[in-house]
C-alpha cells in the first residue's frame, strides 16, 4: 500500500442495513466492529459504561473527521455515540453552557435570536459537534479571534474510570483539555463565553493574485473577518472582507426580519475562472448530474454579491461534501513566502485543481495543541473531491502531497480534523507544550483507554521524522 492510500483513503458505497455509525461520514474509514457502539442517554449511563468496561474507547461525534481519529483498533473496543447528550443546559448574559455533543448549528440557532455570538468566527460546517470542534481545533477567520476552543470557560469531562472532573481557565491543565484530540476523557458539558453579535457587511471582490503575498496581511489587518479563495491558474482571488455594517445597512437588515441581505450589485468578474475550475472538477469526478454537491461548492462563487447579516449568516455557509481536505497553518509572517513558492510550482506544473486554495487567518490560540498556538496563523486549505466510484484522481493526490510538503518545511501545523501525512512533522519541535500535553494525558488516562493506533503512534511512537520536501512531482 502506498503512502497516498494511507493519507488519502478511498470511499466505499453504502450497504443496505449497515449501521452508519461504524463508518466515518466520508465513508473512507471503518470506525469499529459491529456491536461496538454504545449510546448512553444520560451522563450517569455514560459513567456506568466507562466504569464497567476496560477496553479502548473513542467518541463518534458527527463522524466528520478522518477515521484515524475516531476508530477503535482493538478487539472489544467501544465507540461512544453521545448524540443523546446534546442541547442547551443554561444561558446567562455572558455565558452559555451546552452538552458536549451539541451540533454547532444548534448552538448558533440558540445564540443568534438572542443577539449573541461566540467570540470566534464559526466553522463553516455546522453539523460538527461542540466537543469534536474543540478537540480538533475548528477555527474561523479573523486576526481578532482564534479557535472555538478559545471561547471556552469551563469543560466538564468524564474520565476513563467514570469519575467526573471539571476544568476552568485557572486550572494548570486547561490548555491541554481545550484541544485534547479525544485522548483525555469524554467532554459532556462546555461553558462558553458569549458576546454581543454585531451585524456585518461582507464585501466580496475579485482581485488579482499578483500581489497576494503582500495583500493577505493587509486585508486581515484592515478588516474584522476575512476569507479568501485563490485560483492560482487564473491568477485571481475572491476575497470576503467583513466589517460592522453601517447604520443604513443595519436598518435594511432589521426591516427584512434579520434575514441575510444580498446587495443589488452582482459581479460576474470570476465567472470564466469558475467555469474553468468546474471543467477540471467534472473531468476528474465524472458526476452523473451537473448540480452535484462538489459542483455546487464551486458554482457559488459565480455572480457574487455583497451581503449583510450576522456572523453565522455570512460565514457559516459550507456545503458538506465528501472530500480530501488538507489544511495547514503556518506562521502568518511566513505566509507570503509560502504563497510565492506555490505560485512558482503552479506555474511549472499546472496541476488540475477542483477547488481554489482557501486562505484564512486567525490570532493566537491558548490551546497547547492548536495549530495557532502562540502565533498569528494563516491556514492554507486544499480540496480534492472523490469521483462517483470513490476514487481520487492521481493528479489530485500528487497536488496534495506536493503542497503539504512545502508547508511542512515552513513550520506548518496541520489541522487535526483533516487529512495530513504525519511523517512530515516533528511534533515536539512544532508544539512547545507537546511534552506537557503528554504528561497531562498520562495523569488523566494512565492506561490509555482513549487511545487508538493513530494517537498511540502520535504520542508514544517515533513521529520525530520530518522529511525535507519541496514542490516536486
Amino acid at each position: 500500500m502506498t503512502l497516498a492510500h494511507i493519507a488519502y483513503p478511498r470511499r466505499v458505497p453504502e450497504l443496505v442495513g449497515e449501521d452508519i455509525r461504524l463508518r466515518n461520514w466520508a465513508r473512507n474509514a471503518t470506525l469499529g466492529s459491529p456491536g461496538s457502539v454504545s449510546a448512553p442517554t444520560t451522563e450517569a449511563e455514560l459513567q456506568a459504561v466507562l466504569a464497567a468496561s476496560s477496553g479502548q474507547v473513542r467518541m463518534i461525534g458527527s463522524r466528520m473527521s478522518p477515521g484515524r481519529l475516531t476508530e477503535v483498533t482493538e478487539e472489544g473496543g467501544t465507540l461512544l455515540d453521545l448524540s443523546h447528550l446534546s442541547g442547551l443546559i443554561s444561558i446567562t448574559e455572558h455565558t452559555a453552557t451546552f452538552a458536549g455533543a451539541t451540533p454547532l448549528g444548534d448552538i448558533y440557532a440558540v445564540l443568534s435570536p438572542r443577539g449573541k455570538m461566540l467570540p470566534s468566527s464559526p466553522g463553516v460546517i455546522a453539523s460538527q459537534t461542540l466537543a469534536g470542534a474543540l478537540s480538533t481545533g475548528t477555527h474561523g477567520q479573523g486576526l481578532q479571534q482564534s479557535t472555538i476552543a478559545d471561547s471556552v470557560l469551563t469543560i466538564r469531562m468524564i474520565l476513563a474510570d467514570g469519575t467526573v472532573q471539571e476544568f476552568d481557565r485557572d486550572h494548570p491543565w486547561f490548555g491541554a483539555v481545550q484541544l485534547g484530540l479525544g485522548c483525555l476523557g469524554v467532554i459532556t458539558a462546555v461553558t462558553l463565553r458569549i458576546v454581543h453579535s454585531p451585524v456585518y457587511t461582507c464585501r466580496k471582490n475579485a482581485m488579482s493574485a499578483d500581489t497576494l503575498d503582500d495583500d493577505l496581511r493587509t486585508w486581515n489587518v484592515e478588516n474584522d473577518l476575512v476569507k479568501a479563495w485563490w485560483f492560482p491558474q487564473e491568477g485571481q482571488v475572491q476575497v470576503w472582507a467583513a466589517r460592522e455594517a453601517a447604520d443604513d445597512e443595519i436598518d435594511r437588515y432589521r426591516a427584512g426580519g434579520s434575514e441575510l441581505v444580498e446587495h443589488p450589485t452582482v459581479s460576474e468578474a470570476m465567472n470564466d475562472t469558475i467555469d474553468q475550475t468546474l471543467r477540471h472538477l467534472r473531468d476528474d469526478t465524472k458526476p452523473v448530474a451537473k448540480d452535484d454537491k462538489p459542483s455546487r461548492t464551486v458554482t457559488r462563487f459565480r455572480n457574487f454579491t455583497d451581503v449583510t447579516g450576522d456572523i453565522y449568516q455570512v460565514f457559516c455557509r459550507g456545503i458538506a461534501t465528501p472530500q480530501i481536505n488538507v489544511e495547514i497553518g503556518v506562521p502568518l509572517d511566513l505566509a507570503g513566502g509560502v504563497i510565492k513558492k506555490i505560485k512558482d510550482w503552479h506555474a511549472e506544473t499546472r496541476p488540475r485543481m477542483h477547488y481554489p486554495v482557501i486562505l484564512r487567518s486567525t490570532g493566537p490560540s491558548n490551546a497547547w495543541l492548536s495549530p495557532s498556538y502562540g502565533q498569528d496563523t494563516c491556514y492554507f486549505g486544499f480540496v480534492v473531491y472523490y469521483a462517483d466510484d470513490g476514487s481520487l484522481s492521481e493528479e489530485g493526490e500528487s497536488f496534495l502531497h506536493a503542497v503539504e510538503k512545502v508547508l511542512a518545511v515552513e513550520d506548518g501545523r496541520p489541522h487535526w480534523g483533516k487529512y495530513f501525512d504525519e511523517t512530515l512533522y516533528d511534533w515536539p519541535s512544532l508544539y512547545p507544550r507537546w511534552e506537557a500535553f503528554r504528561e497531562v494525558r498520562e495523569a488523566l488516562d494512565p492506561h490509555h483507554r482513549f487511545a487508538n493506533a493513530f494517537t498511540t503512534a502520535l504520542f508514544d511512537g517515533d513521529h520525530g521524522r520530518r522529511q525535507d520536501g519541496g514542490l516536486h512531482r
